[in-house]
Protein backbone atom coordinates (compact mmCIF):
# COMPACT_ATOMS: atom_id res chain seq x y z
CA UNK A 1 0.00 0.00 0.00
CA UNK A 2 2.92 2.64 0.78
CA UNK A 3 4.17 2.33 -2.89
CA UNK A 4 1.31 4.23 -3.71
CA UNK A 5 2.37 6.96 -2.03
CA UNK A 6 4.64 8.12 -5.52
CA UNK A 7 1.00 8.85 -6.74
CA UNK A 8 0.83 12.17 -4.45
CA UNK A 9 4.71 13.33 -5.08
CA UNK A 10 3.86 12.75 -8.38
CA UNK A 11 0.97 15.08 -8.31
CA UNK A 12 2.69 17.67 -6.91
CA UNK A 13 5.11 17.56 -9.63
CA UNK A 14 2.74 17.49 -12.38
CA UNK A 15 0.12 19.68 -10.74
CA UNK A 16 2.03 22.34 -8.47
CA UNK A 17 -0.29 21.87 -5.70
CA UNK A 18 -0.63 19.62 -2.79
CA UNK A 19 -4.30 19.21 -2.74
CA UNK A 20 -4.44 15.15 -2.77
CA UNK A 21 -2.25 15.19 0.04
CA UNK A 22 -5.15 17.51 1.72
CA UNK A 23 -7.63 15.53 0.06
CA UNK A 24 -5.98 11.81 1.76
CA UNK A 25 -5.59 13.11 5.17
CA UNK A 26 -8.93 14.24 5.38
CA UNK A 27 -10.74 11.51 3.68
CA UNK A 28 -7.76 8.43 4.47
CA UNK A 29 -10.28 5.68 3.57
CA UNK A 30 -10.59 7.02 -0.07
CA UNK A 31 -6.16 6.89 -0.32
CA UNK A 32 -6.33 3.18 0.26
CA UNK A 33 -10.14 2.23 -1.35
CA UNK A 34 -10.50 4.36 -4.56
CA UNK A 35 -7.37 6.42 -5.64
CA UNK A 36 -10.10 7.32 -8.77
CA UNK A 37 -11.28 9.91 -5.93
CA UNK A 38 -7.85 11.38 -5.55
CA UNK A 39 -6.59 12.63 -8.52
CA UNK A 40 -7.79 14.10 -12.03
CA UNK A 41 -7.03 12.67 -15.33
CA UNK A 42 -2.82 13.36 -15.96
CA UNK A 43 -2.08 14.49 -12.25
CA UNK A 44 -0.19 11.23 -12.35
CA UNK A 45 -0.07 9.55 -15.30
CA UNK A 46 0.38 5.92 -16.67
CA UNK A 47 4.25 6.12 -17.32
CA UNK A 48 5.39 8.35 -14.14
CA UNK A 49 3.86 6.19 -12.11
CA UNK A 50 5.53 3.05 -13.44
CA UNK A 51 8.53 4.60 -13.68
CA UNK A 52 8.45 5.93 -9.89
CA UNK A 53 7.60 1.89 -9.22
CA UNK A 54 10.63 0.26 -10.61
CA UNK A 55 13.11 3.62 -9.35
CA UNK A 56 11.60 2.47 -5.48
CA UNK A 57 11.86 -1.15 -5.99
CA UNK A 58 15.58 -0.77 -7.66
CA UNK A 59 16.42 1.61 -3.99
CA UNK A 60 14.31 -0.25 -1.72
CA UNK A 61 15.35 -3.90 -2.16
CA UNK A 62 18.99 -3.73 -2.65
CA UNK A 63 19.29 -1.45 0.44
CA UNK A 64 16.95 -4.03 2.50
CA UNK A 65 19.30 -6.68 1.50
CA UNK A 66 21.88 -4.83 3.32
CA UNK A 67 20.23 -5.61 6.43
CA UNK A 68 18.08 -8.78 5.41
CA UNK A 69 18.41 -10.75 2.32
CA UNK A 70 14.89 -12.79 3.05
CA UNK A 71 13.31 -9.35 3.80
CA UNK A 72 15.01 -8.10 0.73
CA UNK A 73 13.49 -10.95 -1.23
CA UNK A 74 9.54 -10.77 0.15
CA UNK A 75 10.22 -7.28 -0.25
CA UNK A 76 10.90 -7.69 -3.78
CA UNK A 77 8.69 -10.02 -4.81
CA UNK A 78 5.95 -8.29 -3.28
CA UNK A 79 6.81 -5.46 -5.04
CA UNK A 80 7.40 -6.94 -8.58
CA UNK A 81 3.43 -8.48 -8.19
CA UNK A 82 2.30 -4.71 -7.40
CA UNK A 83 4.29 -3.40 -10.69
CA UNK A 84 2.53 -6.17 -12.99
CA UNK A 85 -0.95 -5.57 -11.31
CA UNK A 86 0.06 -2.08 -12.42
CA UNK A 87 0.50 -2.87 -15.87
CA UNK A 88 -1.82 -5.65 -16.47
CA UNK A 89 -4.57 -3.03 -15.01
CA UNK A 90 -3.25 0.05 -17.20
CA UNK A 91 -3.47 -2.51 -20.53
CA UNK A 92 -7.20 -3.39 -19.72
CA UNK A 93 -8.02 0.48 -19.52
CA UNK A 94 -6.34 1.84 -22.29
CA UNK A 95 -7.54 -1.36 -24.46
CA UNK A 96 -10.44 -0.22 -23.51
CA UNK A 97 -10.35 3.88 -23.92
CA UNK A 98 -9.26 2.92 -27.36
CA UNK A 99 -12.19 0.76 -27.58
CA UNK A 100 -14.64 3.38 -26.70
CA UNK A 101 -12.68 6.59 -28.55
CA UNK A 102 -11.62 7.49 -31.51
CA UNK A 103 -8.72 9.83 -30.11
CA UNK A 104 -4.91 9.43 -30.17
CA UNK A 105 -5.01 12.44 -28.45
CA UNK A 106 -7.26 11.18 -25.51
CA UNK A 107 -4.88 8.29 -25.65
CA UNK A 108 -1.67 10.15 -25.22
CA UNK A 109 -2.84 12.19 -22.22
CA UNK A 110 -3.51 8.88 -20.54
CA UNK A 111 -0.19 8.26 -20.59
CA UNK A 112 1.31 11.11 -19.46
Amino acid sequence: MLIDVDHLLIARIKTGSWDAVWFCLANPIAAVADQGQIFENGDVGVLSRLLSHLLIIGTVVPLLALASRSLAIVTGVVLYVHVVCDVVWDRWRLEDHAANSASVNDLVRELR
